[in-house]
């Protein structure tokens, strides 16, 4: 497996994106890594890396480069912090999700993938993920610990392909009455489904992360490639 960056050109201009494709040349589906509030960071071309070891091209797009492109901040110092969120809040969620579909365009034509694309995120990139499945021609999405998904649920009618919402049940990002309002919202659909963590906390998965929960990550990790094994075949 080799990661380099990669430019993906749109109408307002390049940015770049991490590219991880698995060892050998056998044709494979993609999987969109969409990044957290601190971008394309160290931990985010991990999880494509991680991706692409299971098999999948993964390709991680610079989502805040409207901003300020190259973006990689850690989640240790409060001024990373303060960063991130002023990332976060001046960021565009519509041309966020040009810039996805921009993505999945440029990797469904890769010469080893197979055409099928999914997407994976987390934080912001956890809402994006649900946007993505209701915005793009994605195949299947997964969101984990998304922030503000219940704001967008007049959107839900839109999903035609699988999608998993991880939730954290201790998240002050996703509180009880927005978790309650996505389980109201999807308990009967045939195409996505909410998952529940209970005693774990915002950004459970992020490997390093203050509320990091090993035995979580592994059960969420476990069912989003189940989810993506099956919708991308």
């Amino acid at each position: 497996m080799t990661g380099h960056e990669i430019k993906i050109e749109t109408a307002d201009g390049p940015f770049m994106a991490y590219l991880a494709v698995p060892e050998g040349n056998s044709p494979a589906p993609a999987v969109v890594v969409i990044q957290e509030i601190f971008g394309v960071n160290q931990n985010m071309r991990a999880i494509a890396d991680d991706y692409a070891a299971l098999g999948y091209i993964a390709i991680s797009p610079d989502l805040f480069w409207r901003q300020e492109p190259g973006i990689q901040l850690t989640d240790k110092t409060e001024a990373e912090w303060a960063r991130a969120f002023e990332l976060y809040k001046g960021f565009d969620v519509a041309l966020g999700i040009n810039d996805i579909q921009a993505t999945i365009d440029k990797v469904r034509v890769h010469p080893h993938c197979t055409g099928k694309v999914g997407a994976v995120g987390f934080c912001l990139g956890g809402l994006l993920a649900y946007l993505t499945a209701t915005r793009t021609n994605a195949d299947a999405a997964v969101g984990y610990y998304g922030v503000g998904i219940e704001g967008h649920l007049d959107e839900a009618a839109k999903i035609t392909k699988p999608v998993l919402l991880h939730v954290a049940e201790l998240d002050q990002y996703c509180p009880p009455p927005a978790q309650a309002q996505l389980n109201s919202a999807f308990a009967n659909s045939s195409t996505v489904k909410v998952e529940f963590y209970p005693g774990c906390d915002h950004a459970f998965s992020r490997i390093g992360g203050e509320h990091f929960d090993e035995a979580a990550s592994k059960l969420a990790g476990e069912r989003s490639q189940a989810l993506f094994k099956k919708a991308l075949a």
